[in-house]
């Protein structure tokens, strides 16, 4: 792609974001998504590849639906209300509209068929970009308009999603599916909890994004598209591949790894908000996704060579790891400590 197509779709994308976060105005934020969807476009088709041209098309089918419901959404609720604030989403209709749109936006169950099929179809570091600085425009709009949304709805869509999440991960190969349902996971977590604490699901959130990040940037590092890919790469990367272990680990949420923080966190503030079925549910659900996450720290470590594969063996290169990798690795796997700060703040 050329350079400076690039630089304009990454400005884009920092304009069209900056733009859904700082607004108040319903057309305004819905504009900041346009111009993401419009900008992502080319980088997810870049490849020129059949299979990234179907994952472009379903992206932009599915967010144009999404948008096209939050613009009807914030229509009704200004029609009835007058007011086009986000903050004064009010209007009951338009509160399980906007709902079920910005669930569609995320990709929570069961508006979830577009997302592993649009990270499949996408190259490692464009999938690492649409599963956490694409979805913070939407996690923004939900944090603004929590107290306004229908909870019986969204905790259902949370519960489904925890559950769809770890189950249809479960007979995953491709690295980028595994993560695609791993994402659809931690949004059933942040959005059973925004209603009560919006807080933890920024908390959930920030800390879901450097844990995927690693694993995202690790797994680039590698050239791991698929697990028989990944069962290779110990003989080159051991250390690279031990640390790729842990922060698998850890956003599993296996203590004492920074991602057992925020389960816990919101574990402790459901029971507290007399929600101990939800939160014993969804605890439970969740060992599902630790299931595929321990099938790939398990082919990434234990499985050694030689053995069989179907695949034409790389060749050993010396490249320099990323040393982004290592922060965010560090930060994926030390930051239980800081629980009582966190505590003390929310």
């Amino acid at each position: 792609m050329n350079p400076q197509a690039k630089l304009v779709f990454t400005v884009s994308l920092i304009l069209g974001t900056t733009i859904t976060i700082s607004s108040n105005h319903w057309a305004a934020a819905w504009a900041g998504l346009e111009i993401n969807t419009l900008a992502v476009l080319p980088l997810i088709s870049k490849s020129h590849h059949p299979r990234a041209i179907e994952a472009a098309t379903k992206y932009f089918l599915t967010q144009a639906a999404a948008s096209t419901l939050v613009l009807f959404s914030s229509m009704t609720n200004a029609w009835h209300t007058g007011q086009w604030d986000i903050t004064q989403l009010t209007h009951p209709a338009s509160c399980v509209i906007m709902t079920a749109a910005i669930s569609m936006k995320l990709g929570l169950v069961p508006f979830h068929f577009w997302f592993p099929e649009v990270m499949q179809g996408s190259p490692l570091m464009i999938g690492l970009f649409l599963s956490t600085a694409m979805k913070f425009p939407p996690i923004t709009l939900l944090y603004m308009t929590s107290h306004s949304l229908n909870h019986t709805l969204l905790t259902l869509l949370a519960i489904m999603s925890v559950t769809m999440g770890g189950w249809m991960g479960l007979n995953q190969t491709q690295t980028r599916k595994i993560m695609a349902f791993s994402s659809i996971s931690h949004l059933g977590w942040m959005a059973i909890i925004i209603i009560y604490n919006p807080k933890l699901t920024l908390l959930n959130f920030y800390l879901y994004t450097a844990m995927t990040a690693a694993v995202f940037l690790t797994l680039n590092s590698i050239k791991a598209l698929k697990l028989s890919t990944l069962m290779t790469t110990w003989a080159k990367t051991p250390t690279l591949n031990a640390t790729l272990l842990l922060t698998l680990l850890s956003l599993a949420g296996l203590p004492p790894l920074t991602g057992f923080l925020p389960k816990w966190l919101i574990i402790q503030e459901l029971t507290k908000q007399d929600m101990t079925p939800m939160a014993t549910a969804i605890s439970i659900l969740s060992l599902l996704s630790l299931f595929f996450y321990l099938r790939l720290a398990y082919c990434a470590t234990v499985t050694l060579p030689p053995h069989t594969t179907n695949h034409m063996k790389q060749w050993r290169n010396n490249e320099p790891i990323n040393i982004s990798i290592s922060i965010l690795t560090i930060l994926s796997l030390t930051l239980l400590p800081t629980a009582p700060m966190i505590l003390a703040t929310t």
